[in-house]
């Protein structure tokens, strides 16, 4: 699968690490998502991450896949209109 339909896919509740810094310390789940953050619910707390200038690590069907959250700044809904 290519990146960009792994971008059409939810998100929410996938496993997800943050390898940028200094965010790079979060890895969990998925539990909420908006236009510009993701909230990822690590060791017992939810803890909200901007998605501009970090690297995220998804963890999807067997594979890791990193994407730039620059590349993701649509609302969850309207992401499937508008990557390509």
């Amino acid at each position: 699968m290519k990146d960009a339909l792994f971008i059409r896919t939810e998100l929410i509740g996938l496993d997800v690490e943050v390898l940028s810094a200094p965010y790079s310390d979060i890895s969990g789940k998925v539990v909420d998502e908006t236009k510009n953050t993701f909230t990822i619910e690590s060791a017992g707390t939810e803890r909200m991450v901007p998605k501009p200038n970090n690297v995220f690590r998804f963890a999807y069907e067997g594979r890791t896949i990193d994407i730039i959250g620059s590349e993701i700044l649509h609302r969850p809904e309207d992401r499937i209109k508008k990557v390509r």
